[in-house]
């Protein structure tokens, strides 16, 4: 009898969870506390912070559960390893068209310049950073930092269990810095927000890249963390190998915004 009931083929029939009915009220109700929030409303903040640890909690008791199924009940066939690729490979095309959207804003301002005022880009008034210097730092850092995660990676295809963990910790170090430094940037800007066009269009694609950057970095301290529990082997990580690609996308990403935001929308006193 127990043999009628056994699995006959690769797939992973998920169990009942609760997880993505909890992810979806959660998420709602941090969206609506956030907007409260920031229209003053009363109770606002705390319906946000509450939305948001629930939100938190959901996503760590989700994922380990997925963690648990791949690492240690084995459901994580070669089948089911090829469909979390697609997954990944069409989650990153959807980031892909956020950048797009807002290189799209930021071009469009920056080569027709009289259809928002002063027929200049940057507009006048806008005294931009110095590519060369904090900008240059960051990108060298992020580039260091895809160095050191595909060295990880390479260690990990090879049995190399040290290099593995000693390439995430750099790559965790490098991405933490990274945000440390960018945080410095925005607290020596010339301008605001709502300055303008140049700001908005500044802040919107810096600041998206760089929650991707905070994301990533997590993403890689949980694999990091993994991997001193003795979790991945050369043939089954893709978890680890999940987050090297967003690790990636995030890297190639910031090459198109230094050359873009920084370097092409560099006021006349940085060119």
């Amino acid at each position: 009898m127990a043999d009628s009931h056994a699995k006959q083929h690769d797939y992973h029939l998920v169990d009942p969870s609760p997880w993505p009915a909890l992810a979806a009220i959660t998420a709602f109700t941090t969206a609506i506390g956030a907007i409260m929030w920031m229209h003053e409303v009363t109770y606002g903040m705390a319906i946000f912070v509450i939305g948001f640890a629930a939100l938190l909690y959901t996503a760590f008791a989700w994922w380990r559960d997925v963690v648990k199924e791949g690492e240690h009940e084995g459901h994580h066939t070669p089948v089911v390893q090829l469909g979390l690729r697609y997954g990944m490979i069409m989650f990153i095309a959807s980031e892909v068209m956020f950048f797009v959207a807002w290189f799209w804003a930021y071009f469009s301002a920056g080569l027709f310049p009289s259809e928002v005022g002063g027929g200049v880009w940057p507009p006048e008034g806008i005294a931009t950073f110095n590519p060369w210097h904090i900008p240059l730092l960051n990108t060298l850092i992020l580039l260091l930092s895809g160095t050191t995660v595909t060295w990880a990676h390479h260690a990990l295809q090879h049995g190399d269990r040290k290099g593995l963990v000693q390439g995430l910790v750099l790559t965790v170090i490098l991405g933490a810095s990274f945000t440390c430094v960018q945080v410095y940037e925005y607290s020596h800007a010339a301008f605001g927000f709502i300055d303008g066009i140049y700001p908005s269009t500044f802040y919107m694609a810096t600041g998206f890249h760089g929650m991707h950057v905070f994301i990533g970095t997590v993403f890689l301290l949980v694999c990091l963390l993994r991997a001193k529990r003795g979790h991945f082997t050369s043939t089954h990580h893709f978890g680890f190998e999940s987050a090297a690609w967003y690790w990636h996308f995030v890297d190639v990403v910031w090459l198109f915004l230094f050359g873009a935001v920084y370097w092409w929308g560099a006021g006349p006193e940085w060119t």
